[in-house]
């Protein structure tokens, strides 16, 4: 057995089985981590330097790229490794980091997504008490509920994972270190495990989901009861980018940590683990730059001023 005392670490299968999917994978897997790294980055940027974009809602936005800048760093660099070269391990000490890290951010998100679902609610719902009820003080307050929440879990779920009787060949069928694909490890009797999973699974992710989802009933009901053509497309361009950013985001966590026990679901749960891990977070700034007309003028008023500065 290997447990959480032993130096030895673990294979990463991946794709191992299909050499020239991975040589693609590498490349693809490559690229996005590029493009979330500036697109990110760039938000980042806009959102503290253009005073403009200084409102809650560029403010989560901003969390939600620092996080998927974490996100993807604590994976993507091993990941490309294990898919360039022959070597697929990953040490004891790597893994646990991994696996803590993806746990927190991975809540965390969870938690952000359903603090931006109701900052639009009172956007569109409440207009005229939006800046009273939305202060900076509370979205600071509700930033850092999302992120010690994140904490707690991680610090609640590892733990246990990492105690279990791992089998001896030590081979996790996945990209990367899992809560799920631990489990699937052990030899022993993941019984508390499971059922710590599955409560997880409800509390971080379908209540939060339900509760997004409520959001937008109330969004929608408010909209259809306008006359005004020009508030309904106001209001619509004001959250699709948002709900298409819960749409990629839930269903691939959902299809990765509650997803049921047979070969093709797990098969299957490799790619979405993969898009959750790596493509969410690069689409998630194309989403809010391409469709959010502030986010683009504000990055031409920064090319502008820089344009301005060199020419002068």
């Amino acid at each position: 057995m290997v447990n959480q005392s032993s130096p030895v670490g673990f294979l990463l299968l991946g794709f191992s089985e299909h050499p020239r999917l991975e040589k693609v994978l590498f490349v693809v897997v490559l690229c996005s981590y590029l493009l979330t790294l500036l697109g990110n980055t760039l938000i980042l940027l806009l959102s503290t330097l253009d005073p403009r974009l200084h409102s809650p809602m560029y403010f989560f936005l901003s969390n939600l790229s620092f996080l998927d800048l974490c996100f993807t760093t604590t994976c993507v660099p091993q990941m490309l490794l294990n898919l360039w070269g022959p070597a697929k391990t990953i040490s004891f000490l790597g893994c646990s980091v991994q696996l803590f890290i993806f746990m927190l951010l991975g809540t965390t998100e969870c938690i952000l997504l359903t603090i931006m679902a109701f900052d639009r609610y009172v956007a569109v719902c409440q207009p005229l008490h939006y800046a009273t009820i939305i202060h900076p003080g509370l979205c600071r307050q509700l930033a850092g509920v999302a992120w010690a929440i994140g904490l707690v879990q991680s610090i609640v779920q590892i733990p246990p994972t990492l105690k279990l009787p791992f089998c001896p060949h030590r081979q996790i069928d996945d990209f990367l270190c899992e809560v799920p694909s631990l489990i699937r490890l052990s030899c022993g009797d993941t019984t508390f495990n499971e059922i710590q999973l599955a409560v997880a699974g409800v509390i971080f992710l379908l209540v939060p989901l339900s509760l997004i989802l409520v959001s937008y009933g109330f969004i929608a009901r408010a909209v259809l009861k306008t006359n005004s053509s020009k508030g309904c497309r106001k209001a619509f361009g004001t959250c699709s980018s948002h709900l298409i950013v819960v749409t990629l985001f839930y269903s691939s966590v959902i299809a990765v940590y509650l997803q049921p026990k047979n070969p093709y679901a797990q098969e299957r749960g490799k790619f979405f683990g993969l898009f959750y891990a790596v493509g969410t977070p690069t689409l998630n700034p194309l989403v809010y730059t391409l469709r959010n007309k502030e986010v683009k003028r504000a990055f031409w008023r920064l090319l502008r001023k820089d344009t301005d500065s060199g020419e002068s």
